[in-house]
């Protein structure tokens, strides 16, 4: 399995530390000719403005979206935001996936928190913690459109995972936890 990580901008090292444990070849996406060959790409944290304009920048917005069409993409926290059609302001985008994104939702860098989290598609494994989910100046994913499956909800029903077909997105870290599920999870999708 060779699982690209985009290493534009965000904590794309944590993603690729937990991918390596788990067996993957892990490739630093930074240009177009980076995604030959992958069986799927983590779009990480970060700042999404940035990202988006170092993808322009970097010739990699139509690549992503070229690519997104037969291969499992997986965004997180400001990856989620990329990977939205609509982040309710103008900043680059893929438009993949068929999520709307409120950045920043639960405020400030000091307002950053952990929660446990039930996650539906983890059910079927036997043991099944909740996951224990980090969030850092987190979007939340406002709402969903047809075909798009919500994964995972805070307490007062607001969306925080999502999946449509083989596009992933949370608005938590997954890689600054030592709970590989949510990767082991994205490695499938990308079989």
């Amino acid at each position: 399995m060779k699982i690209g990580v985009l290493a534009l901008q965000g904590d794309f090292a944590e993603h690729q530390v937990m991918l390596e444990k788990l067996g993957s070849e892990v490739v630093q996406v930074r240009l177009p000719r980076h995604l030959e060959g992958l069986d799927g790409l983590i779009i990480p944290g970060g700042e999404s403005t940035t990202i988006g304009k170092l993808a322009t920048e970097f010739g990699l917005m139509e690549p992503l979206r070229q690519f997104g069409k037969d291969h499992a993409i997986w965004g997180t926290c400001a990856g989620a935001i990329f990977l939205s059609k609509d982040a309710r302001r103008n900043q680059p985008l893929l438009g993949l996936m068929d999520i709307v994104v409120e950045r920043n939702a639960f405020g400030r860098q000091v307002d950053s928190f952990e929660v446990d989290l039930p996650i539906a598609a983890f059910s079927q494994e036997k043991a099944n913690p909740p996951y224990h989910a980090v969030f850092i100046r987190a979007p939340l994913i406002e709402s969903v459109g047809k075909g798009v499956e919500v994964l995972s909800q805070l307490e007062d029903g607001r969306i925080v995972a999502a999946q449509q077909g083989h596009l992933l997105a949370t608005s938590f870290h997954p890689e600054l936890t030592a709970d590989d599920r949510f990767h082991r999870y994205f490695m499938e999708l990308a079989k």
